[in-house]
Protein backbone atom coordinates (compact mmCIF):
# COMPACT_ATOMS: atom_id res chain seq x y z
CA UNK A 1 0.00 0.00 0.00
CA UNK A 2 1.50 3.35 -1.02
CA UNK A 3 1.45 6.43 1.20
CA UNK A 4 -1.61 8.01 -0.40
CA UNK A 5 -3.57 4.78 -0.25
CA UNK A 6 -2.63 4.41 3.41
CA UNK A 7 -3.73 7.97 4.15
CA UNK A 8 -7.02 7.40 2.33
CA UNK A 9 -7.64 4.18 4.26
CA UNK A 10 -7.03 5.92 7.60
CA UNK A 11 -9.39 8.74 6.64
CA UNK A 12 -12.06 6.26 5.52
CA UNK A 13 -11.85 4.36 8.82
CA UNK A 14 -12.14 7.68 10.68
CA UNK A 15 -15.18 8.66 8.59
CA UNK A 16 -16.70 5.27 9.35
CA UNK A 17 -16.14 5.74 13.08
CA UNK A 18 -17.72 9.18 12.94
CA UNK A 19 -20.76 7.84 11.09
CA UNK A 20 -21.19 5.11 13.69
CA UNK A 21 -21.26 7.82 16.37
CA UNK A 22 -23.87 9.71 14.33
CA UNK A 23 -26.01 6.56 14.13
CA UNK A 24 -25.74 5.97 17.87
CA UNK A 25 -26.65 9.60 18.56
CA UNK A 26 -29.65 9.16 16.29
CA UNK A 27 -30.82 6.38 18.59
CA UNK A 28 -30.62 8.85 21.48
CA UNK A 29 -32.76 11.28 19.49
CA UNK A 30 -35.47 8.65 19.03
CA UNK A 31 -35.28 7.07 22.50
CA UNK A 32 -35.33 10.42 24.29
CA UNK A 33 -38.25 11.72 22.22
CA UNK A 34 -36.12 14.56 20.83
CA UNK A 35 -37.04 14.12 17.18
CA UNK A 36 -39.20 17.25 17.30
CA UNK A 37 -36.56 19.22 19.18
CA UNK A 38 -36.24 21.57 16.19
CA UNK A 39 -39.98 21.67 15.58
CA UNK A 40 -41.18 20.92 12.06
CA UNK A 41 -38.33 22.92 10.53
CA UNK A 42 -35.59 21.49 8.32
CA UNK A 43 -32.77 22.31 7.68
CA UNK A 44 -33.34 25.22 10.08
CA UNK A 45 -33.94 24.46 13.75
CA UNK A 46 -37.07 26.11 15.10
CA UNK A 47 -36.79 28.59 12.24
CA UNK A 48 -33.21 29.64 13.06
CA UNK A 49 -29.73 28.62 12.03
CA UNK A 50 -28.73 28.41 15.70
CA UNK A 51 -31.79 27.96 17.94
CA UNK A 52 -32.07 30.51 20.78
CA UNK A 53 -32.82 29.30 24.32
CA UNK A 54 -32.80 25.61 23.34
CA UNK A 55 -34.38 22.88 25.43
CA UNK A 56 -32.57 19.61 26.14
CA UNK A 57 -34.51 18.00 23.30
CA UNK A 58 -33.48 20.79 20.96
CA UNK A 59 -29.81 20.40 21.89
CA UNK A 60 -29.98 16.65 21.24
CA UNK A 61 -31.68 17.03 17.86
CA UNK A 62 -29.54 20.00 16.78
CA UNK A 63 -26.36 18.14 17.72
CA UNK A 64 -27.51 15.21 15.60
CA UNK A 65 -28.01 17.50 12.63
CA UNK A 66 -24.57 19.07 13.05
CA UNK A 67 -22.79 15.72 13.35
CA UNK A 68 -24.75 14.41 10.36
CA UNK A 69 -23.61 17.40 8.33
CA UNK A 70 -19.98 16.71 9.25
CA UNK A 71 -20.50 13.07 8.25
CA UNK A 72 -21.64 14.23 4.82
CA UNK A 73 -18.53 16.42 4.50
CA UNK A 74 -16.34 13.45 5.45
CA UNK A 75 -17.88 11.20 2.80
CA UNK A 76 -17.58 14.00 0.26
CA UNK A 77 -13.88 14.23 1.07
CA UNK A 78 -13.52 10.50 0.39
CA UNK A 79 -15.03 10.97 -3.06
CA UNK A 80 -12.75 13.92 -3.88
CA UNK A 81 -9.60 12.14 -2.68
CA UNK A 82 -10.49 8.84 -4.35
CA UNK A 83 -10.84 10.65 -7.68
CA UNK A 84 -7.53 12.39 -7.12
CA UNK A 85 -5.46 9.48 -5.78
CA UNK A 86 -6.86 6.36 -7.50
CA UNK A 87 -7.21 5.49 -11.14
CA UNK A 88 -10.59 5.26 -12.83
CA UNK A 89 -12.37 2.01 -11.99
CA UNK A 90 -10.50 1.49 -8.69
CA UNK A 91 -12.58 -0.05 -5.92
CA UNK A 92 -11.95 2.87 -3.55
CA UNK A 93 -13.59 5.19 -6.07
CA UNK A 94 -16.61 2.95 -6.51
CA UNK A 95 -17.16 2.46 -2.78
CA UNK A 96 -16.68 6.18 -2.08
CA UNK A 97 -19.28 7.13 -4.71
CA UNK A 98 -21.67 4.51 -3.32
CA UNK A 99 -21.23 5.91 0.19
CA UNK A 100 -21.96 9.42 -1.11
CA UNK A 101 -25.22 8.21 -2.67
CA UNK A 102 -26.26 6.49 0.54
CA UNK A 103 -25.40 9.43 2.78
CA UNK A 104 -27.39 11.83 0.56
CA UNK A 105 -30.35 9.44 0.80
CA UNK A 106 -29.69 9.28 4.56
CA UNK A 107 -29.93 13.06 4.83
CA UNK A 108 -33.17 13.11 2.82
CA UNK A 109 -34.66 10.35 4.96
CA UNK A 110 -33.66 12.24 8.10
CA UNK A 111 -35.34 15.36 6.79
CA UNK A 112 -38.43 13.33 5.97
CA UNK A 113 -38.75 12.16 9.57
CA UNK A 114 -39.16 15.78 10.61
CA UNK A 115 -41.23 17.03 7.71
CA UNK A 116 -43.61 14.04 7.85
CA UNK A 117 -43.86 14.37 11.65
CA UNK A 118 -42.60 10.81 12.15
CA UNK A 119 -41.31 11.78 15.58
CA UNK A 120 -42.26 11.70 19.27
CA UNK A 121 -45.51 9.72 19.79
CA UNK A 122 -46.40 9.12 16.15
CA UNK A 123 -47.39 5.43 16.11
CA UNK A 124 -48.42 5.11 12.47
CA UNK A 125 -47.55 2.17 10.26
CA UNK A 126 -45.93 4.65 7.92
CA UNK A 127 -43.42 5.61 10.60
CA UNK A 128 -42.49 1.97 11.23
CA UNK A 129 -41.95 1.33 7.51
CA UNK A 130 -40.01 4.57 7.19
CA UNK A 131 -37.71 3.68 10.09
CA UNK A 132 -36.97 0.32 8.48
CA UNK A 133 -36.04 2.07 5.24
CA UNK A 134 -33.87 4.51 7.20
CA UNK A 135 -32.04 1.77 9.10
CA UNK A 136 -31.47 -0.31 5.96
CA UNK A 137 -29.94 2.70 4.23
CA UNK A 138 -27.82 3.43 7.32
CA UNK A 139 -26.32 -0.06 7.41
CA UNK A 140 -25.62 0.02 3.67
CA UNK A 141 -23.94 3.41 4.12
CA UNK A 142 -21.66 2.08 6.85
CA UNK A 143 -20.84 -0.97 4.76
CA UNK A 144 -19.83 1.11 1.74
CA UNK A 145 -17.56 3.37 3.79
CA UNK A 146 -15.89 0.26 5.19
CA UNK A 147 -15.55 -1.00 1.62
CA UNK A 148 -13.79 2.21 0.62
CA UNK A 149 -11.27 1.81 3.45
CA UNK A 150 -10.63 -1.83 2.56
CA UNK A 151 -10.34 -1.19 -1.18
CA UNK A 152 -7.60 1.39 -0.65
CA UNK A 153 -5.26 -1.54 -0.05
CA UNK A 154 -6.06 -3.00 -3.46
CA UNK A 155 -8.88 -5.37 -2.52
CA UNK A 156 -11.35 -6.25 -5.27
CA UNK A 157 -14.90 -7.16 -4.34
CA UNK A 158 -17.34 -9.49 -6.03
CA UNK A 159 -20.64 -10.34 -4.36
CA UNK A 160 -20.70 -13.69 -6.16
CA UNK A 161 -17.54 -14.73 -4.34
CA UNK A 162 -19.11 -14.22 -0.91
CA UNK A 163 -20.16 -17.60 0.59
CA UNK A 164 -23.91 -18.13 0.74
CA UNK A 165 -23.78 -18.54 4.52
CA UNK A 166 -22.19 -15.11 4.94
CA UNK A 167 -24.74 -13.57 2.60
CA UNK A 168 -27.48 -15.22 4.66
CA UNK A 169 -25.90 -14.02 7.90
CA UNK A 170 -25.89 -10.45 6.63
CA UNK A 171 -29.55 -10.82 5.70
CA UNK A 172 -30.36 -12.31 9.11
CA UNK A 173 -28.53 -9.49 10.89
CA UNK A 174 -30.47 -6.95 8.83
CA UNK A 175 -33.85 -8.55 9.59
CA UNK A 176 -33.03 -8.74 13.31
CA UNK A 177 -32.01 -5.08 13.26
CA UNK A 178 -35.23 -4.05 11.53
CA UNK A 179 -37.47 -5.93 13.97
CA UNK A 180 -35.35 -4.42 16.75
CA UNK A 181 -36.02 -0.92 15.40
CA UNK A 182 -39.76 -1.60 15.44
CA UNK A 183 -39.55 -3.02 18.97
CA UNK A 184 -37.57 0.01 20.13
CA UNK A 185 -40.18 2.31 18.61
CA UNK A 186 -42.87 0.43 20.53
CA UNK A 187 -40.86 0.80 23.74
CA UNK A 188 -40.59 4.55 23.14
CA UNK A 189 -44.25 5.16 22.34
CA UNK A 190 -45.80 2.64 24.74
CA UNK A 191 -43.46 2.46 27.74
CA UNK A 192 -44.39 -0.06 30.43
CA UNK A 193 -43.96 0.44 34.17
CA UNK A 194 -43.28 -3.26 34.74
CA UNK A 195 -42.47 -6.34 32.71
CA UNK A 196 -45.86 -7.86 33.56
CA UNK A 197 -47.64 -4.72 32.37
CA UNK A 198 -45.66 -4.84 29.15
CA UNK A 199 -46.78 -8.42 28.50
CA UNK A 200 -50.39 -7.46 29.22
CA UNK A 201 -50.11 -4.54 26.79
CA UNK A 202 -48.85 -6.80 24.03
CA UNK A 203 -51.52 -9.47 24.47
CA UNK A 204 -54.43 -7.10 25.05
CA UNK A 205 -57.24 -7.54 22.55
CA UNK A 206 -57.00 -3.92 21.43
CA UNK A 207 -53.18 -3.82 21.42
CA UNK A 208 -51.73 -1.49 18.75
CA UNK A 209 -49.87 -3.10 15.86
CA UNK A 210 -46.54 -1.79 17.15
CA UNK A 211 -46.94 -3.71 20.40
CA UNK A 212 -47.87 -6.93 18.61
CA UNK A 213 -44.87 -6.53 16.31
CA UNK A 214 -42.66 -6.03 19.36
CA UNK A 215 -43.36 -9.66 20.27
CA UNK A 216 -41.64 -10.88 17.10
CA UNK A 217 -38.25 -9.36 17.80
CA UNK A 218 -36.99 -11.71 20.55
CA UNK A 219 -37.75 -14.80 18.44
CA UNK A 220 -36.23 -13.27 15.30
CA UNK A 221 -33.16 -12.15 17.26
CA UNK A 222 -32.49 -15.60 18.72
CA UNK A 223 -32.93 -17.38 15.39
CA UNK A 224 -30.82 -14.79 13.57
CA UNK A 225 -28.15 -14.97 16.26
CA UNK A 226 -27.92 -18.74 15.91
CA UNK A 227 -27.62 -18.47 12.12
CA UNK A 228 -24.94 -15.78 12.40
CA UNK A 229 -22.92 -17.94 14.81
CA UNK A 230 -23.10 -20.94 12.48
CA UNK A 231 -22.04 -18.82 9.51
CA UNK A 232 -19.20 -17.18 11.45
CA UNK A 233 -17.67 -20.42 12.72
CA UNK A 234 -18.15 -22.12 9.36
CA UNK A 235 -16.93 -19.46 6.95
CA UNK A 236 -15.09 -16.58 8.63
CA UNK A 237 -11.33 -16.51 9.01
CA UNK A 238 -9.10 -16.11 12.08
CA UNK A 239 -10.19 -13.71 14.79
CA UNK A 240 -13.22 -12.50 12.86
CA UNK A 241 -15.26 -15.54 13.85
CA UNK A 242 -14.52 -14.94 17.54
CA UNK A 243 -15.33 -11.24 17.18
CA UNK A 244 -18.69 -12.02 15.60
CA UNK A 245 -19.39 -14.66 18.25
CA UNK A 246 -18.56 -12.28 21.11
CA UNK A 247 -20.69 -9.50 19.66
CA UNK A 248 -23.61 -11.84 19.00
CA UNK A 249 -23.59 -13.32 22.50
CA UNK A 250 -23.29 -9.82 23.99
CA UNK A 251 -26.17 -8.65 21.80
CA UNK A 252 -28.48 -11.47 22.88
CA UNK A 253 -27.60 -10.82 26.52
CA UNK A 254 -28.20 -7.10 26.09
CA UNK A 255 -31.57 -7.85 24.51
CA UNK A 256 -32.62 -9.98 27.48
CA UNK A 257 -31.51 -7.33 29.97
CA UNK A 258 -33.25 -4.68 27.87
CA UNK A 259 -36.54 -6.52 28.33
CA UNK A 260 -35.99 -7.01 32.08
CA UNK A 261 -35.07 -3.36 32.65
CA UNK A 262 -37.91 -2.06 30.46
CA UNK A 263 -35.68 -0.63 27.73
CA UNK A 264 -33.75 2.21 29.40
CA UNK A 265 -32.34 4.73 26.93
CA UNK A 266 -28.69 3.83 27.56
CA UNK A 267 -29.35 0.16 26.91
CA UNK A 268 -31.29 0.87 23.72
CA UNK A 269 -28.24 2.79 22.48
CA UNK A 270 -25.88 -0.04 23.45
CA UNK A 271 -28.19 -2.54 21.76
CA UNK A 272 -28.03 -0.60 18.50
CA UNK A 273 -24.25 -0.18 18.76
CA UNK A 274 -23.83 -3.95 19.09
CA UNK A 275 -26.10 -4.52 16.09
CA UNK A 276 -23.94 -2.16 14.04
CA UNK A 277 -20.83 -3.97 15.26
CA UNK A 278 -22.19 -7.33 14.14
CA UNK A 279 -23.18 -5.95 10.74
CA UNK A 280 -19.81 -4.32 10.09
CA UNK A 281 -17.84 -7.37 11.25
CA UNK A 282 -19.85 -9.66 8.98
CA UNK A 283 -19.45 -7.19 6.12
CA UNK A 284 -15.70 -7.10 6.72
CA UNK A 285 -15.68 -10.89 6.66
CA UNK A 286 -17.41 -10.75 3.27
CA UNK A 287 -14.72 -8.36 2.04
CA UNK A 288 -11.95 -10.60 3.39
CA UNK A 289 -13.29 -13.47 1.29
CA UNK A 290 -12.06 -11.54 -1.74
CA UNK A 291 -8.40 -11.60 -0.58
Amino acid sequence: MNERAGTFAKLAWAVLGWNVLVVVWGALVRASGSGAGCGSHWPLCNGAVIPPSPTVQTVIEFTHRLTSGLALVGVGALVVLSRKWFEKGHGARKWAWASLIFIVVEALLGAGLVLLSYVEKNASAGRAVYLCMHLTNTLLLLGTIQGAAWSAGGGRFGWGRVPGLIQGALGAALVASLTGAIAALGDTIYPATSMLEGVKQEFAEAAPALLRLRLAHPLVAVLSGFFVLVAAFTKLKGGLKMRVAALTVAQLAAGAVNVLLLAPVWLQILHLALAVGIWLTLAYGALQEQD
